[in-house]
């Protein structure tokens, strides 16, 4: 079963890559090992997969259209998890434009190459934030998302209704997973998880923002890459009770699927930091801060629909998630 997962060097991309090559996929992992963040975790991680004799790295640009052409034409991909994208949602704010090239043209080079070359299912990455300026909780996939805070998450709507065209159009079979405030070893440095440790580690103060008000459905990454690799398994079906007098958003009469992936349940951002102070062994000094643009106040996923089509059962608190980060953090910065 050749795979090709996109983002391979990136946080929820290496994971996803090393549970395949464990249970023995081939994998040929894509990235372009941008300097967005420190490109020696990028390295790291990827020295972690490159000793399985099933993995193959390729650096490669998405919007690069003649060379994804040449990828999906010589490797013939059996199925797709693309997972790289210009992440960030206030970066998207500063720089826009590098949004569209990365999450709108690499998207359609990918959807052009999975429907070219007979690719048997894509999964890719959406986001909570499509959910935008929503409050209805708990965030369900059913529910309207036509009110984006910033272009990162319009890029990630726009990828959703791409794929829905190329399920509709050409009979791709592609699933969406909106990914919720994802955790732990190996993430990513401009994450709040990440930047508060280092910052207390270092004696420094942390920038709470919304006064410490927010809520968030932290989900810890190995319930991520389970749930990422169970819906690849289950290749999206066209929705047998479509019914187009009353369309539901998350499913089709083509071969699509849109689900959220999360923890299920909401913790107070204070909660989150109280934890990282007890597994430090530090309290951190508190900077209290207004709501910035673009934040979404709470997040809180509805996972049913997951759980009932591919046995989605998240199951790490913050408590052990947050304990493990730490526990990698310290080995790896020593």
């Amino acid at each position: 079963m050749k795979t090709l997962v996109t983002g391979a060097a990136g946080f929820i991309g290496f994971h996803v890559s090393r549970v395949l090559l464990e249970r023995g996929d081939e994998v040929v992992g894509l990235d372009n090992l941008n300097d967005y963040y420190d490109p020696r975790l990028k390295q790291a991680r990827l020295d972690m997969l490159r000793p399985f004799e099933n993995f193959r790295f390729v650096k490669a640009e998405l919007a690069d259209r003649v060379e994804m052409e040449n990828l999906f034409a010589a490797q013939h991909f059996r199925r797709v998890v693309h997972l790289a994208a210009q992440a960030g949602v206030r970066n998207s704010i500063e720089n826009p434009h590098i949004y569209i090239e990365s999450n709108v043209t690499g998207f359609l080079h990918i959807l052009e190459g999975c429907r070219h070359n007979a690719v048997e299912h894509l999964v890719y990455a959406s986001t909570s934030s499509v959910y935008g300026a929503g409050t209805h909780m708990p965030f369900s996939v059913d529910q309207s998302v036509d009110h984006p805070l910033t272009l990162y998450a319009a890029s990630k709507r726009a990828n959703e209704l791409m794929a829905h065209c190329y399920s509709s159009l050409y009979a791709l079979p592609t699933t969406g997973l909106r990914f919720f405030t994802v955790y732990g070893p190996w993430g990513r440095p401009d994450m709040a998880l990440f930047l508060f440790a280092k910052n207390i580690l270092a004696g420094k103060s942390i920038n709470v923002f919304n006064y410490g008000k927010h809520k968030r459905d932290f989900t810890y990454i190995d319930d991520i890459a389970g749930g990422v690799i169970a819906a690849l398994d289950h290749t999206a079906q066209p929705d047998p009770g479509w019914n187009s007098d009353a369309p539901i958003p998350s499913k089709s009469p083509a071969p699509f699927r849109l689900y959220n992936i999360g923890n299920q349940r909401r913790v107070d951002l204070l909660r989150y930091i109280e934890v990282l102070e007890e597994c430090l062994g530090r309290k951190a000094q508190i900077n209290l801060l207004p709501l910035q643009r673009g934040d979404v106040p709470d997040t809180w996923a509805d996972v049913e629909s997951l759980t009932r089509d591919v046995g989605y059962r998240p199951s790490i608190p913050v408590e052990e998630g947050v304990k493990r980060f730490v526990d990698w953090y310290l080995s790896y910065y020593g």
